[in-house]
């Protein structure tokens, strides 16, 4: 089985403030995907909900996960996330279940 990893990392933004986390989450996507361990690295928006923003991303390992985590540009997003979310971030980390 591969290393390799999934997240799905869910942001609920306070009322107001989705454009503002979008500027942020949009920020971090262009450094993250230049790290050499990323595979995938793409915010989405969901178009049911506005206040829901999705990090679909796609990492080496969970090293290469935990090594990102202490990038630059990922402290940056956590500093510029403070105070703008209405929920605790929900963080799903993932791989293949296997024989499927």
């Amino acid at each position: 089985m591969s290393d390799e990893i999934t997240v799905v990392a869910i942001l609920k933004t306070k009322p107001g403030r989705e454009q503002e986390v979008a500027k942020a989450m949009a920020a971090c996507a262009a450094p993250s995907r230049a790290e050499a361990t990323n595979r995938q690295y793409v915010p989405n928006r969901d178009l049911d909900d506005p206040q829901t923003l999705i990090f679909i991303e796609r990492w080496a390992s969970r090293q290469a996960l935990a090594d990102h985590m202490e990038t630059p540009h990922f402290k940056k997003l956590a500093s510029d996330l403070e105070g703008q979310l209405d929920a605790p971030l929900q963080v799903h980390i993932l791989q293949p279940v296997s024989g499927v």
